[in-house]
């Protein structure tokens, strides 16, 4: 059946998969499918992750303070297989009910504190060690509208660009069209951004940057789904040079070394 011939039923049923990568861990319903306890470490920090842009996030960041320092940052770092569905694991589910990776836990804390998103989570360490978000308010709100931005649209790059681009059963043009329309935008409103600012804010590197570089800065490279040449990226001068610079950093590059 071509696109042209589908037509949506009036009750929406799973009756088999879609095909694609993900097509054998995707469901429509939540919850743990088996029982498995979680690994601990004996470090204050567990982080439960994947070398995604998500979980790449949470590294770069840990590995950020621990450069800046901050030594009680040291974490344990438990790699979680979401092409196996360990992400429906119940202890995964109990501390991440979305089942997403990643999720830290923090065991300085009586009782643990689980926290689950990974702008959350860049939020919260930001606020727990003093450090990456400004504390001037004007340029913390600045800090908090790109980090919310990111949020808000990489949905669109991954779950849509990257989707139908690299993980889709088969090429379908109208979903590339929309979803790269609305990357390059964005990738527009970057580069926009970037021509007359070294990172995202005034006031400097920050949480903003560690959250956008791994979607934005890594795709306009090339390490992200591979595409760079598809998106013009090469366009998007100050997006690069900036990209270029946050990937230089130590911390960054451990941050990459130990999610990958």
């Amino acid at each position: 059946m071509s696109n042209k011939d589908y037509t949506p039923p009036k009750v929406w049923t799973w009756d088999s998969e879609s095909g694609g990568k993900w097509a054998n861990i995707n469901r429509p319903i939540a919850g743990p499918t088996h029982d498995k306890v979680l690994p601990a470490g004996g470090k204050p920090l567990q982080l439960y992750s994947l070398g995604t842009p998500n979980g790449v996030k949470i590294t770069v960041m840990l590995e950020e303070l621990l450069a800046l320092g901050k030594t009680e940052a040291a974490y344990d770092l438990h790699i979680i297989n979401i092409g196996e569905g360990e992400q429906f694991g119940s202890g995964f589910v109990e501390i991440s009910p979305n089942s997403k990776i990643p999720v830290l836990l923090d065991k300085s804390k009586e009782p643990s504190q689980a926290v689950f998103e990974s702008c959350a989570i860049l939020f919260y360490l930001a606020e727990k060690y003093g450090a990456l978000l400004p504390e001037k308010a004007t340029d913390r709100m600045e800090c908090l509208s790109w980090l919310f931005w990111q949020e808000s649209s990489a949905s669109f790059l991954g779950g849509g660009f990257g989707h139908f681009y690299r993980y889709a059963p088969y090429p379908m043009q109208y979903p590339i069209d929309r979803y790269t329309m609305e990357t390059k935008r964005q990738l527009d409103v970057l580069d926009r951004h970037l021509a007359d600012r070294e990172y995202m804010c005034s006031s400097g590197y920050s949480i903003a940057d560690i959250a956008i570089w791994p979607w934005y800065g890594r795709v306009a490279t090339g390490d992200v789904y591979d595409a760079a040449e598809f998106l013009d990226t090469a366009n998007y001068k100050n997006v690069l040079r900036w990209a270029k610079a946050i990937e230089a950093r130590e911390g960054v590059k451990k941050g990459l070394e130990s999610a990958l």
